[in-house]
């Protein structure tokens, strides 16, 4: 796994071809337990390296398209449990021990739920104040910039979409926007959330967003 900008976070990547970007999956290390965000499938290696750091405690899947490798992964380790967003409680294709939402968080951090993805409730997550880890809405297919997510890839509703993310960009101590696909970004975060957020058509982008 790959260290990132901050002490205790942590990253693995699957490449896909057919889009010719990374799939991310995040990790949190923690005191009281180690947070694992929307995995994806680990290489014998990335899991030893996940064992070595403690495990897990807890997996955040953010919305029902990311489950990804999380049944292999909470059969893995005694004891996981998992999290989903609680706008897709009835329909959640994985069982979970915790419904995510603005008014439900989970552990010390702090939850935004995304208007007009192509799932309900789709989670951000704020750590730390510093670092936004988003699933499909907010994403990077080139360095530098973020995109969103468009109506081929099952975009309901750009304008709220964009009302959305408008509420992330004023968040106030951005160091990192930590995308479920494509390329993190560690610099003018604020900047490039706002040109996202004030866009006035949904640019496009390659098919697919697992």
């Amino acid at each position: 796994m790959k260290r990132l900008h901050r002490r205790g976070l942590w990253c693995w990547s699957v490449f896909n071809e057919r889009l010719d970007i990374d799939f991310n999956s995040f990790v949190w290390t923690r005191a009281d337990g180690n947070v694992v965000i929307d995995p994806l499938p680990m290489s014998a290696h990335d899991r030893e390296h996940l064992t070595k750091l403690g495990g897990v405690a807890w997996i955040v899947l953010t919305n029902s398209d990311h489950v990804r490798g999380a049944r292999e992964l909470a059969a893995a380790f005694a004891g996981v449990k998992i999290a989903g967003p609680a706008a897709e409680r009835e329909k959640f294709p994985v069982a979970c021990d915790a419904w995510l939402s603005e008014h439900t968080p989970l552990l010390d951090w702090r939850v935004y739920e995304l208007d007009g993805s192509k799932t309900p409730g789709e989670l951000a997550l704020l750590i730390d104040g510093t670092t936004l880890v988003t699933g499909d809405l907010v994403r990077a297919h080139r360095p530098a910039s973020l995109m969103m997510l468009n109506a081929d890839q099952g975009l309901k509703d750009a304008a709220a979409a964009r009302e959305s993310i408008a509420r992330l960009a004023v968040l106030p101590h951005l160091e990192a926007v930590l995308v479920g696909d494509g390329w993190p970004l560690f610099a003018d975060c604020h900047e490039a959330l706002r040109a996202l957020s004030d866009a006035p058509s949904v640019v496009p982008s390659p098919t697919g967003s697992r």
